[in-house]
């Protein structure tokens, strides 16, 4: 299938882009570059520089226009990885939210719809659920996000499932759970940028790029007192993708789903096994708890399974934190 994937020169949708190709389709990126990076591209990909914020541009990609490798193009789908996602700054600043993310989608579900692209694969998140009342989290837990990010998500699912009723544009919505690692073949090295999530800080103090890592609470009530998560390997992640857009296409019918292991693994127990595998003594501290912070959250992957055949299988601890720790010692070696 021929396959524009926007925001495919970032940390996850690179390895999307990778699994695309890997898997025999055409692919298209189109990206703005704020957060992603050119050394992520591929060069059997063609790439289109632009923001989604600019409709007619974005127009242009969806009807091919843009597109040089292939001749033009007429695509079979679009995945969008587009959207902003850092937790704090949506809550510092909802206006950025609000205009990337869910009038970005607007645009992007528009252009599709006037260039009869009918289907979409969206990376949604966990976010979306807030405090867990239940573990694991299942597709059917309330919806009640406690983040203007989450809610910029869940929102952005409303709007899809509208577009389905009313225009037939199917699509699968991907609610990830903390995503982590690097392609085990080495073939994409870009550093995420200003990076939050737990495992890429970890390998910034490792590879001295941060003094010290901070964990955030140890009196939780859990077996070592830090919080316990669902860590996904990104190149698990992006063969969902795949596996979703083959759904739909034989389905004919939109689809929403958890992407995690069923397993929960503690803050210090990461930790613990990345000064193991790197063999650096990572300093640490410890601060107050950040608000919102849930104990525990961790996915029930029941429907991904039956529905799309999938199964995390490169998601082991040491594996995340080995092939993420390949890319960052290279800049731990030049330091």
């Amino acid at each position: 299938m021929n396959v524009l994937i926007i925001g495919g020169a970032g940390y996850i949708g690179s390895h999307v882009v990778r699994e695309f190709l890997d898997r025999g389709h055409r692919v298209t990126v189109f990206d703005d570059l704020s957060s992603g990076l050119k050394e992520n591209l591929f060069p059997e990909a063609a790439f289109v520089y632009g923001t989604i914020l600019d409709y007619p541009a974005l127009l242009s990609v969806c009807a091919g226009n843009s597109v040089t490798l292939f001749g033009g193009a007429v695509f079979d789908a679009v995945v969008h990885l587009a959207a902003f996602k850092a937790v704090g700054e949506s809550m510092a600043k909802p206006e950025k939210y609000s205009l990337n993310n869910i009038n970005g989608t607007v645009h992007i579900l528009n252009a599709m719809l006037e260039t009869g692209i009918k289907r979409l694969i969206f990376s949604s998140s966990a976010a979306v659920y807030g405090q867990p009342q239940y573990l694991p989290v299942d597709e059917k837990h309330p919806l009640n996000p406690e983040s203007y990010y989450g809610f910029t998500k869940l929102e952005i699912e409303r709007i899809m499932a509208w577009y389905d009723k009313l225009k037939g544009l199917r699509f699968a919505s991907l609610r990830y759970f903390n995503a982590a690692g690097y392609d085990r073949k080495g073939r994409i090295a870009g550093l995420e940028q200003n990076p939050a999530n737990l495992i890429p800080v970890i390998m910034e103090a490792a590879a001295g790029i941060r003094r010290e890592f901070s964990v955030f609470g140890n009196d939780y009530d859990t077996r070592d007192g830090t919080c316990i998560r669902d860590y996904i390997h990104v190149s698990d992640l992006a063969a969902a993708h795949v596996l979703a857009l083959e759904f739909i296409c034989k389905n004919d019918r939109s689809l929403t789903v958890n992407l995690g292991t069923e397993t929960g693994t503690t803050v210090l127990e990461i930790l613990e096994a990345a000064r193991r595998i790197t063999g650096r003594p990572i300093s640490s501290g410890f601060l107050g708890r950040r608000s919102g912070d849930p104990a525990s959250l961790t996915a029930s992957s029941e429907l991904a399974r039956k529905s799309l055949g999938w199964k995390p299988e490169q998601s082991g601890i040491d594996n995340l934190i080995s092939t993420t720790w390949e890319v960052y010692k290279k800049t731990s070696i030049r330091t």
